[in-house]
């Protein structure tokens, strides 16, 4: 079991990568290959602070002696200030493994990004509808009729 931590800290790619190999060994070809993918994904967060991501990314095989050929696996854990995302992609072939994990990842982290947008819009509604409402109203307990009438 091979165990190597790549932190790229340079200019164009700020996010730590951490890449484990089991039962298959990790040459400079597939470490680097890994790390033109995974931190590829790196433009798709654009509201998240780059650092605080980190994406383990675990390679193996997973059979030996397999009928139909060996069975490679790619798994990725991209962990956010407040989330995870998991994925896994079983493959004959090790490149297409992470291929196939890089294309769903995308996906994830999009609607990932689109579920944080949306519970910000919906704070900011909430508070325009609550600034159209008088103070006095809020004391005299007008508010909760308000909630109660918006159906909220």
């Amino acid at each position: 079991m091979c165990y190597d931590e790549l932190c790229l800290k340079n200019n164009k790619n700020k996010m730590n990568i951490i890449i484990q190999g089991t039962n298959l060994e990790l040459h400079d070809d597939l470490k680097a290959y890994v790390n033109e993918k995974i931190g590829g994904l790196k433009k798709f967060f654009a509201n998240i602070e780059s650092d605080s991501v980190i994406a383990r990314v675990e390679l193996a095989k997973t059979t030996q002696h397999h009928q139909q050929g060996d069975i490679y696996k790619a798994e990725v854990n991209l962990q956010f200030p407040k989330k995870m995302i998991r994925n896994v992609v079983e493959s004959d072939d090790i490149y297409k493994s992470i291929d196939s994990v890089k294309d769903e990842l995308k996906i994830m982290i999009n609607e990932y990004k689109n579920e944080r947008t949306s519970k910000i819009r919906r704070g900011a509604r909430m508070i325009k509808k609550l600034k159209g409402i008088s103070p006095l109203a809020w004391v005299k307990g007008e508010f909760r009729k308000f909630k109660i009438r918006n159906g909220k």
